[in-house]
């Protein structure tokens, strides 16, 4: 029945000014839509990402988005890194991490929070 339509990965915030900085200005991001003060869209590849304010910001405890990067995840990770964003470490079964990149056989991914705390990850393609 849904096979056909696209999903939307949809993050609670807290402060929606603190969020679109961090989304625009930190992820390079852009804002599709912003029409009521609590809520909008930001525009990623051909993904759209819902934004929107709540008081139970924060508190999923497992990635609420994921972005499949054709570029090394090590590189992206860097530059990420350069404009402040902190990176999480994880002691995965069969994973050896490097630098800040966890690497499972093939795949590469590296995991970093919002500033309310959503968990965010970046993935090889």
């Amino acid at each position: 029945m849904l096979r056909d339509h696209d999903a939307v990965a949809t993050i609670a915030v807290k402060d929606l000014g603190v969020a679109r900085k961090f989304y625009e200005g930190t992820l390079g991001l852009e804002v599709e839509t912003a029409e009521e003060m609590e809520v909008f869209t930001l525009e990623s590849g051909g993904s759209r990402i819902f934004v929107y304010e709540s008081q139970y910001a924060g508190t999923n405890q497992a990635t609420a988005a994921t972005w499949v990067v054709e570029e090394d995840v090590q590189q992206v990770a860097r530059a990420l890194k350069a404009k402040g964003v902190a990176f999480e470490h994880y002691d995965f079964p069969n994973c050896e991490l490097r630098g800040d990149v966890h690497v499972m056989s093939d795949v590469k991914a590296a995991w970093f929070k919002d500033p309310d705390g959503n968990i965010l990850s970046i993935v090889n393609g």
